[in-house]
């Protein structure tokens, strides 16, 4: 499209890469978060993909994202585990956490993880994933401070809070469901911003309370289907910041103590399915309710019928041979941020 600029996917890893070590972090750090941002564009979750990079380098400058995280194991059990992430850029401590999640569970039959200051995570159906190729199910949840307003209200209470769920399939990808409580991810904004397009009224309100049009990252998110959306959130919150004695929401509601938006909180599982039942019996369980459902009778105006992580994944195949497309307002973005680091930008296609 005119407004947008194909770029190899392997070069914009390299290029991602060189941006986060030219900043200060471990080449082994600055490839896995290279890894998780451009997967992120290459299954078309652009909200969740380098777009982020000028975020980053911003709270990085700002002392938000620590270059050189204490990551610790600070309390466990055979089937839990506490880690400090010392504020460490998200995937990286995460990572971490879902393989030290994955161990625990191939001993115990499961594991439940929580993350005390951690940062933004990115698309949080990676860490699932890891689970999932494993030949677990992998749930993985995060909680930051209020952007979203609770139901019935116009101020933002609650975060919109993901939740990845990923389990394994035999002959088909994995199944994976990765949704936030809002109507839409705030980084739908951000992207909306960068192709210089308005959105539509359902997906936020203006930072008075109004709604809007226009895209902000400032706006005030409204949860999907209204209490059911924010009451998730308001409960993943229980699990996450005030089970680490982290309270995000509660402060910055009150300005008791207004925490920066860079900082969250999470919580990861995996489940080894084969402490209930044989794995690849499960998995072909799996492939034949995937079947049952696309023999459904189709809805007006539907061609077919996709189960969640399906279009993700035929983004993907796509996306890898053709390129990931970069909104002119992206490359605009993270051109100063290569300039300052002397980072050749990525390849065009």
């Amino acid at each position: 499209m005119a407004n947008e600029v194909l770029v190899d996917s392997t070069d914009l890893k390299r290029f991602t890469a060189d941006i986060f070590e030219k900043a200060g972090m471990p080449r082994e750090h600055a490839e896995i978060e290279a890894d998780v941002l451009v997967w992120a564009n290459l299954r078309g979750v652009d909200s969740h993909g380098v777009l982020r990079i000028p975020w980053y380098v911003r709270n990085i400058d700002d002392g938000i994202f620590n270059l050189s995280p204490n990551i610790k194991i600070e309390k466990e059990t055979p089937a839990t585990i506490l880690i400090e992430g010392d504020n460490a850029f998200g995937p990286i401590v995460t990572v971490f956490a879902m393989n030290k999640t994955i161990e625990k569970a191939k001993q115990v039959g499961v594991c439940w993880t929580l993350i005390r200051n951690t940062t933004h995570q990115g698309a949080m159906a990676y860490y699932s994933l890891m689970a999932a190729d494993q030949g677990m199910a992998g749930i993985a949840v995060v909680c930051s401070p209020p952007n979203m307003a609770p139901f019935g209200s116009k101020g933002k209470g609650v975060h919109n809070s993901p939740i990845a769920i990923a389990v394994p399939a035999k002959d088909r990808d994995p199944l994976v469901l990765d949704m936030a409580t809002s109507v839409v991810a705030g980084g739908k904004l951000s992207l909306a911003q960068d192709k210089g397009v308005s959105i539509p009224t359902e997906w936020s309100l203006d930072p008075d309370g109004n709604p809007t049009t226009v895209p902000s990252f400032d706006n005030v998110l409204l949860p999907f289907a209204g209490p059911k959306g924010s009451g998730l959130a308001l409960m993943f919150a229980t699990l996450s910041n005030i089970m680490v004695g982290n309270p995000l929401l509660e402060p910055n509601i009150t300005g008791r103590a207004p925490t920066s938006r860079g900082v969250q909180n999470s919580f990861l599982v995996a489940l080894d399915i084969a402490a209930f039942t044989d794995v690849d019996e499960y998995k072909q369980n799996i492939d034949d309710l995937v079947a049952a459902q696309k023999t459904l009778p189709k809805a007006d105006g539907f061609d077919e019928i996709l189960v969640p992580g399906e279009p993700e994944y035929r983004m993907q195949a796509q996306r890898s041979k053709a390129g990931i497309p970069l909104p002119h307002g992206t490359v605009d973005n993270i051109r100063p941020i290569a300039e300052r680091f002397g980072v050749t930008m990525p390849k065009t296609i």
